[in-house]
C-alpha cells in the first residue's frame, strides 16, 4: 500500500484524478501529487557502552522495543524533528553526535526513509511519555533479541550497526564539568 492508494478525487477541485505509476494528476485543474516516503528521525542515546531504548505504547508493534524518535513534520529540518521527538518521548534535550545511517522501512504499509543518529541526553531523568510506555538502558552486549524489537528487523539492523561501529565508548571520564554520567544500577532511564 502506498501513499496514493485510495486517492480517487482531486483534493483541490473534487474531480476524478488520473493515476500513473508514481503520481496522480487531475485533468480538470492540473493538480499533481507524487508518491514519496515519509521521513523519520531517530537517535540512539548513548551512555558509555549503553543505549536507551523505548518500549512502544501503541500499535504498530505495541510493547516492542524501539529507538527514540519519530516522523519529521512538513518543512521541519530532520535534526529539529529529532530534538522535538526526544523532548516528547523523554522530557530531555539531546546532544546529537553523528549520523549512524539511513535505512528504508515500512510503517503500517507506508514507505519510510529513516535517519538514525547517535547522541547524548541532556541533564535530568528521562521519563517515558507521548507514545512510549517505558525507557530502559541496555548494555551493548545485552540488547533485546530481534523478536523483541519493532519494525520487522529494521531496529535490529540499526542496533547491529551501532554495535559493529565500535562507536559506543566509555564516556565515564568527562571533559565537561557540567556533564555527569548516569549509571543507575537498576537499568532505569536517567539522563547524563
Amino acid at each position: 500500500m502506498g501513499v496514493l492508494d485510495g486517492w480517487r478525487l482531486c483534493p483541490i477541485c473534487g474531480e476524478a484524478i488520473a493515476r500513473a505509476a508514481e503520481h496522480v494528476e487531475c485533468p480538470a485543474c492540473g493538480f499533481v501529487q507524487y508518491a514519496h516516503s515519509a521521513v523519520t528521525a531517530s537517535v540512539l542515546p548513548e551512555d558509555g557502552e549503553r543505549v536507551l531504548l523505548a518500549r512502544r505504547a501503541h500499535e504498530p508493534f505495541r510493547g516492542l522495543w524501539d529507538v527514540v524518535g519519530g516522523f519529521v513534520g512538513e518543512g521541519e529540518h530532520p535534526l529539529e524533528g529529532l530534538r522535538r521527538e526526544v523532548r516528547e518521548e523523554t522530557g530531555l534535550e539531546i546532544e546529537v553526535d553523528r549520523l549512524l545511517g539511513i535505512w528504508m522501512g515500512d510503517y503500517a504499509g507506508r514507505a519510510t526513509l529513516n535517519l538514525f543518529w547517535t547522541g547524548r541526553l541532556g541533564p535530568g531523568t528521562a521519563q517515558a511519555s507521548d507514545d512510549v510506555s517505558e525507557l530502559r538502558w541496555f548494555a551493548r552486549d545485552a540488547l533485546p533479541s530481534a523478536s523483541e524489537l519493532a519494525f520487522d528487523g529494521l531496529i535490529a539492523t540499526v542496533l547491529e550497526t551501532w554495535v559493529a561501529s565500535g562507536h559506543c565508548v566509555d564516556r565515564s571520564v568527562q571533559t565537561d564539568a557540567r556533564a555527569k554520567p548516569a549509571r543507575p544500577e537498576d537499568g532505569t532511564a536517567s539522563g547524563a
